[in-house]
């Protein structure tokens, strides 16, 4: 009788401990996903992947969402429309960042094909029943004020025209400060990933209630 006593007991501490485990799973579950799509600037370029602020994003929006990091160093906007229906398929986020388009000004390309491409983007996040929000960003002095104010006007009129949420500048506060820039003289450190989170985060967090 004591055996059998010890083996229930034994038994609904088990099934306790494990509806414990399944409530945390499904509370994991139910938190929306942020899907972070971009390029160098949120693959944590040049420094370790924990310092990047998409990592800090991670942290900092615990217990609110779930943070996917899809970025690529090198990503164009045409290579973020090829990724992007995977992306969404596997792991249907509630919210899609879109940090996209600095690649391809740094390569001169048309500003048009860069707004027809982030429209797409767009669109395709749109369908999927996802929020959008647009991460803007600035070229160099040295692409001439025409090149560097369209390609500005671009997140400004797609942002506006689809309702979106942007941020327009990422690197506001960081851009311009040599301590918080890598030798390259373009990707911020990991020193200012923390200002680059707060850019975001303002505009993000409000979305996510």
């Amino acid at each position: 009788m004591i055996r059998f006593r010890l083996v229930f007991l034994a038994l609904v501490a088990g099934l306790a401990g494990f509806a414990g485990l399944a409530t945390g799973a499904d509370a994991q579950a139910r938190e929306p996903t942020v899907l972070v799509l971009g390029d160098s600037l949120s693959a944590a370029h040049g420094m370790p992947e924990a310092a990047g602020w998409v990592a800090l994003l991670a942290a900092r929006a615990a217990g609110r969402a779930q943070v996917v990091n899809a970025s690529i160093s090198g990503e164009t906007t045409a290579g973020g429309l090829s990724r992007l229906p995977d992306l969404l398929a596997a792991h249907r986020p509630a919210l899609v960042a879109i940090q996209l388009g600095a690649n391809d000004g740094l390569r001169g390309l048309p500003i048009t094909q860069i707004r027809d491409n982030l429209d797409r983007l767009a669109h395709l996040v749109r369908e999927s029943g996802a929020q959008v929000l647009l991460l803007g960003i600035e070229l160099p002095v040295n692409y001439g004020p025409r090149y560097r104010d369209q390609l500005r006007q671009v997140y400004d009129g797609l942002a506006q025209e689809l309702d979106t949420g942007l941020v327009p500048f990422m690197l506001e506060g960081v851009a311009l400060d040599p301590l918080l820039i890598q030798d390259d003289g373009l990707h911020p450190n990991a020193a200012a990933q923390p200002a680059i989170l707060d850019n975001v985060w303002t505009v993000m967090a409000p979305m996510l209630d």
